[in-house]
């Protein structure tokens, strides 16, 4: 796998291609960034999986990241340094796209948990337990509508990699029953990716605790 792109006004910085390996991000590859139009990381990449873009501008902790699901082959990044993580372009990975179409519906949801978190705030300052209990169901409705949508994109793409990354990153508190519904759906070779690996095993420990309580 090949990554390239352009970093609109960095100078100098840089660059690091990081993967996640039990809860560390360990370098892949790295790049000194001196005003280049064009920077190369690369990595031999077996499988689809979540990779990490990191720019280190030497500017104290503030470490902007940029996460894509790389595939292999060639995948190119456009960003600016003033919005690095916000303003990225990513082209080459189908998955990748996938994700963002998952995101873009996903961020709704999010946005309207925000409104019904401030509701249910200013309902308890003004001491309106009527409304407060609506804003309750309100919140168990929206957070049903979320899984479903998840587990529903997550079905209807379970012959890629995506289908138990979204299980594992989006619906891991879900009721077991429908991370296994999930599971259970994904052809073999899916099923014996990274991510489906883990979500058998993540669902099995779930199983283990759900059996002692």
């Amino acid at each position: 796998m090949t990554v390239t792109g352009q970093i609109k006004g960095l100078k100098k910085g840089k660059l690091y291609l990081q993967q996640l390996k039990d809860t560390i991000l360990v370098v892949l590859d790295s790049v000194i960034y001196n005003g280049e139009d064009d920077f190369v990381l690369t990595n031999d990449l077996k499988a689809p999986e979540m990779l990490y873009l990191t720019l280190d501008k030497n500017a104290g902790d503030d470490i902007p990241r940029i996460s894509f699901f790389a595939v292999p082959g060639m995948i190119t990044i456009n960003s600016t340094l003033k919005r690095f993580e916000f303003d990225a372009k990513i082209m080459g990975s189908p998955l990748n796209e996938k994700l963002e179409e998952f995101k873009s519906i996903n961020s709704k949801f999010n946005d309207q948990n925000l409104e019904l978190i401030k509701a249910k705030f200013d309902a308890q300052k003004s001491g309106d337990d009527i409304l407060v209990s609506q804003v309750n169901k309100d919140s168990e409705n929206l957070m049903r509508r979320k899984y479903l949508y998840a587990i529903n994109f997550a079905m209807n793409n379970k012959d890629s990699e995506i289908a138990p990354y979204i299980a594992l990153s989006e619906i891991y508190n879900a009721k077991v029953t429908f991370l296994d519904t999930i599971y259970k759906a994904l052809p073999t070779n899916i099923a014996n990716s990274k991510y489906g690996l883990q979500l058998d095993e993540f669902i099995q420990e779930r199983k283990k605790e759900d059996a002692i309580k």
